[in-house]
């Protein structure tokens, strides 16, 4: 098989989209280091996948159970490296995603965290922002 179709495969998965997703499953797989099933003939993952769905060299049942229930999820990528943290914190603290809401605070936490520099607005005596030096002059 020289070139590979979906029509190839149809057969084996009528619903394409079906056909899609498992071969994109099984991309993923190979990708991640699993065995060929036949040659690779200098082919792409994606084309290796469809060319293994044509010849029935794998086993459909086991890569859609897997589609279903997820079995190749990185737990890693869920929860960040410990040495990350410090990094992930410093940069939220200075995109202010994260941060205290008072106004007394002086932006210790984010410096002890790592942040260059805390964003925090001159207010005059109804609570307004005051035009810093740097607004007035754009």
């Amino acid at each position: 098989m020289a070139r590979v179709t979906v029509e190839d495969c149809v057969d084996k998965i009528p619903n394409r989209f079906e056909l899609v997703l498992l071969a994109a499953r099984r991309a993923r797989n190979i990708h991640s280091g699993a065995p060929l099933t036949l040659e690779r003939d200098n082919d792409k993952n994606p084309v290796v996948a469809l060319r293994e769905i044509a010849d029935e060299t794998i086993e459909l049942e086991a890569l859609k159970y897997e589609m279903e229930h997820g079995a190749d999820i990185d737990h890693e990528l869920d929860e960040p490296e410990e040495e990350n943290l410090a990094v992930l914190s410093a940069e939220q603290a200075w995109a202010g995603v994260t941060g205290s809401a008072d106004p007394d605070d002086d932006g210790a936490d984010a410096a002890a965290v790592g942040a260059d520099a805390v964003f925090k607005p001159t207010l005059d005596d109804a609570g307004k922002a005051v035009p810093s030096a740097a607004d007035e002059e754009a």
